[in-house]
C-alpha cells in the first residue's frame, strides 16, 4: 500500500522544467504553506554525509543513507549516492517508504520529483570518478529538499565544479550541505568555489573525517562567511531565522 501511494504521489507531482526551488525574488514559496507564522525545518547531522531533515508536517528524510548513520526511528524517505558504500545501501530498512537512488540505473539519468505532504524532493545528476580513474556518468545526484519555503541542497559526493546550466537547474538555495574532506570528493579550494557559485545563506560542512580537516576548511572560509562551531548536532531553520550574513555552521557527528 505504501509503495502504491508513493507511486501515485510521484505521478501527481508537477514536473519542474528549470529551478527546483523558487527564485529568491519570489514572494511566495513554491511549496505548501503550513499553519504557522514561521514554519521551521529541523536538521540533524547524523554523521559522514547523512543528515536528518524534519519538516513542519513531520516528514523525515535522511540524506546519503547507508544504514550506518541512522536516526532511532526509520525515516519516511531516504536519498543515496553511488560513490562509496558509506553513501548507499541496496538493503535499506524495509520500513522506509521512499528510497531514491541518485545514480543512473537504466538508459536515462535519475529524474525525481517526489512530493510527500509538505516536502518536495528533486535531483540534479552529476558525474563521479571511478577507482580506476574513469568516470561514472550520472553516478551522483544533488538532491534538493523543499519545505517551509526553504530550499536545501545536499551535494552528495560531488566531484567537480558546477556549470552555469547546473546552477540554473538548482535555482535559489538557502541551505547547502557540502563535502569538505579535500580529497575523496573535491579539493577544499574547489569546495569554496562551489559555495560561492551557489551562494547559500547557510552552509553545513560534511564528510570531513577529522577535526583538523574541518578546521582547515573553516579557516579558509573566515574571510567570506561567519563561522559557528556547534556542540549540538541539531539546528532549526526557517525563512525568518536565516542569517543575514552567509554563515558556515559546523555540526558534530561521527565520521
Amino acid at each position: 500500500m505504501i509503495r502504491f501511494l508513493t507511486a501515485l504521489l510521484i505521478l501527481m507531482a508537477p514536473r519542474l522544467t528549470e529551478a527546483a526551488c523558487a527564485p529568491v525574488a519570489s514572494d511566495q514559496p513554491r511549496v505548501w504553506r503550513v499553519a504557522a507564522e514561521d514554519p521551521t525545518v529541523t536538521i540533524t547531522f547524523l554523521g559522514h554525509a547523512s543528515f536528518l531533515i524534519e519538516t513542519p508536517d513531520h516528514v523525515r528524510a535522511v540524506t546519503d543513507y547507508s544504514g550506518v548513520f541512522t536516526p532511532a526511528q526509520p525515516p519516511d524517505l531516504v536519498t543515496m549516492n553511488h560513490a562509496h558504500s558509506s553513501h548507499y545501501t541496496l538493503h535499506p530498512d524495509p520500513r522506509i517508504g521512499i528510497v531514491l537512488h541518485g545514480w543512473q540505473e537504466g538508459p536515462k539519468p535519475p529524474n525525481y520529483d517526489v512530493v510527500l505532504r509538505d516536502l518536495r524532493v528533486t535531483n540534479l545528476p552529476t558525474n563521479i570518478r571511478e577507482w580506476n580513474g574513469g568516470t561514472e556518468l550520472n553516478g551522483n545526484s544533488i538532491f534538493i529538499f523543499e519545505s517551509a519555503g526553504l530550499c536545501i541542497a545536499h551535494l552528495g559526493h560531488l566531484h567537480h565544479l558546477l556549470e552555469q546550466a547546473d546552477l540554473d537547474a538548482l535555482g535559489h538555495i538557502d541551505v547547502l550541505m557540502i563535502g569538505v574532506d579535500g580529497s575523496f570528493t573535491i579539493g577544499q579550494a574547489d569546495a569554496r568555489t562551489v559555495i560561492e557559485q551557489i551562494n547559500a545563506r547557510l552552509v553545513l560542512p560534511m564528510h570531513y573525517f577529522t577535526a583538523d580537516t574541518l578546521a582547515r576548511f573553516l579557516d579558509m572560509m573566515r574571510d567570506t562567511h561567519a563561522i559557528e562551531v556547534r556542540q549540538d548536532p541539531t539546528i532549526e531553520v526557517s525563512r525568518l531565522t536565516l542569517p543575514d550574513r552567509a554563515t558556515v555552521i559546523a555540526l558534530p557527528g561521527p565520521h
